[in-house]
């Protein structure tokens, strides 16, 4: 292959999340491919896990066998390893391989005697998913060298970005057999501070004095740090995606990432103005009918319509402090309904029959109020049902906010909504993202792409960023920012509440204002911004490529 100017002929990156939408990282990863994709163009190759069938095939891939040379054909590989090739279908349509796998677990106890042989790692204590990551990103870095050489790339042109403890296994193997790749590892949460606030421990108050080993080893959380602390030091670049991410791998995992690199938004994700209009139209006539049917009353035309989203972690995400702000709201009066939509996926058993018939006839559901648009598995533990449950016996939301928990990926298949997650955002009115842990934070991002007002905390990235660079209220920037303490919940609880009672007393005039600063917010957030710390990062880390080659 022809050399370029920034040393850089083969560029592949590598994450769980690659054609696969779990969580926030595929949002960074398929925002981030099409100003990549401009620079690199089929240099950028991304890589994945096959973890599809027939019957159920990603809707993200699209396989083109004459890709890479023939590379699905043509390269042999070790232990069964197999792979498909193709296209992200993504903004930038960038190159993709998705690696079977499963012929490498036979392999990992040797292989984790090797990792403890020249890194240290101690895989001794691992279980649950630390064995599937460790054998996706052995067999992604076998390929990555098994492709270099295909593609008869000089070695030291090739730079390879791993994302996560999920991958950094392959990291470190790839190091072990072609250590003249530059290489990258990001974390976008260390496991052990997600484990600290996961378990209820108060992360803020005693920060200064948590040592993430002797956590590991207290919250058995002891291979997965093990890992991602030796990829951080082992890494010829060790990038985080905010300050306070940053700060935390200083603390927990004993080093400082070399490079900050803040998450961006590709605005081609973002509807046009006709577009975004008819889907606000469609989506508030959906989102209402469902509400109605479920609480057994109508919603007028001018409901607000706030909603909270992402992973299901109760305390992290801040979902109870949402549910409690709503209480706070209800006692305030608002003079407007309130819907307020939780849509977080839980354990779904199947879509609410009774909803589904009550729509279907135009009836309320057979002992409404109700609040959820699917059952559960799990109902009786599940945290934000039982929450839920726990208000509306005591009667405190009974008034003009009304709740309405939609536990499932919103992939325009669920059965109940049937319209896509980025498809309904135009149908709100606005967000909160109140986290207690959020490395950065997609959610209150794409929120303001969307034109949507958000609130947010200080304990995300994207919080911290927005503090740093705008007036802090919803008018100026469409974005509050809330403080939130290890002791200050109510406060907190109190203050969103407070901003959605605001919202809910703006005329139209103020609402599109709100929104417009909002976009505004987003458009300094573009990748084609945020981008050139990813170029800092690989120049950093062909640097210290060259450095220990000498």
């Amino acid at each position: 292959m022809r050399s370029c100017r920034d040393g850089i002929n083969l560029l592949m990156e590598t994450s769980w999340e690659v054609c696969n939408k779990i969580g926030g990282i595929y949002t960074v990863l398929s925002t981030k491919a099409r100003v990549l994709q401009a620079k690199y163009g089929d240099r950028l190759i991304f890589i994945g896990p096959d973890v599809w069938t027939e019957e159920n095939s990603s809707p993200y891939f699209v396989e083109r066998k004459t890709l890479l040379k023939q590379a699905a054909s043509k390269l042999k590989l070790p232990y069964d390893i197999s792979i498909r090739v193709g296209r992200w279908n993504i903004p930038g349509s960038p190159q993709v391989i998705l690696v079977k796998f499963d012929g490498v677990y036979s392999q990992l106890n040797s292989i984790f005697g090797k990792m403890w042989e020249l890194y240290g790692v101690n895989s001794m204590n691992a279980y649950g998913d630390y064995h599937e990551g460790c054998a996706f990103a052995v067999a992604s870095a076998i390929v990555m060298k098994s492709l270099a050489e295909h593609l008869k790339v000089e070695k030291n042109t090739v730079t390879a970005h791993f994302n996560e403890w999920t991958t950094g296994m392959g990291l470190l193997y790839l190091k072990m057999i072609m250590p003249q790749v530059a290489t990258l590892f990001t974390t976008h949460a260390t496991s052990i501070g997600r484990s600290i606030c996961g378990n209820g421990k108060p992360l803020y108050d005693y920060f200064s004095g948590y040592n993430g080993d002797q956590m590991a080893r207290e919250l058995n959380m002891e291979a997965k740090h093990s890992l991602e602390k030796t990829c951080a030091h082992e890494a010829d670049c060790f990038t985080a995606v905010s300050d306070l991410t940053a700060d935390e791998c200083e603390q927990l995992l004993d080093i400082r990432p070399q490079v900050v690199t803040p998450n961006g938004f590709e605005p081609d994700f973002v509807p046009g103005s006709k577009k975004a209009n008819s889907l606000r139209k469609s989506g508030r006539s959906q989102l209402l009918a469902i509400a109605g049917s479920l609480k057994g009353k109508k919603f007028a035309d001018d409901t607000v319509i706030v909603a909270t989203s992402g992973r299901n972690e109760y305390r992290n995400k801040g979902l109870d402090l949402f549910l409690d702000s709503l209480v706070k709201l209800e006692e305030e009066s608002p003079n407007r309904q309130i819907l307020a939509l939780v849509l977080v996926p839980a354990w779904v058993k199947e879509p609410s029959l009774q909803l589904l018939a009550s729509m279907k006839n135009g009836e309320p559901v057979d002992g409404a109020p109700d609040y959820m648009t699917h059952r559960l598995n799990n109902e009786d533990s599940d945290c934000i049902t039982c929450r839920v449950r726990d208000l509306e016996a005591q009667g405190k939301l009974k008034g003009n906010v009304s709740v309405v928990y939609v536990p499932c990926y919103l992939d325009g298949n669920d059965g109940i909504v049937n319209i896509s997650y980025y498809d309904i955002l135009p149908a709100l009115d606005m967000t909160v993202f109140p986290s207690y842990y959020e490395p950065w934070g997609y959610t209150p991002l794409e929120s303001v792409a969307f034109g949507k007002p958000t609130v947010t905390t200080d304990k995300s990235g994207f919080g911290q960023w927005v503090l740093s660079n705008f007036e802090n209220s919803i008018p100026a920037c469409g974005v509050r920012v809330v403080g939130r303490t290890d002791s200050n919940y109510d406060e907190a609880a109190a203050a969103i509440a407070t901003e959605l009672k605001k919202y809910s007393e703006m005329d139209s005039k103020e609402e599109k204002k709100a929104s417009a600063a909002a976009t505004a917010t987003s458009v300094k957030a573009d990748w084609k911004f945020f981008v050139e710390e990813y170029y800092k990062a690989f120049q950093v880390a062909a640097s210290n490529r060259d450095a220990r080659q000498k």
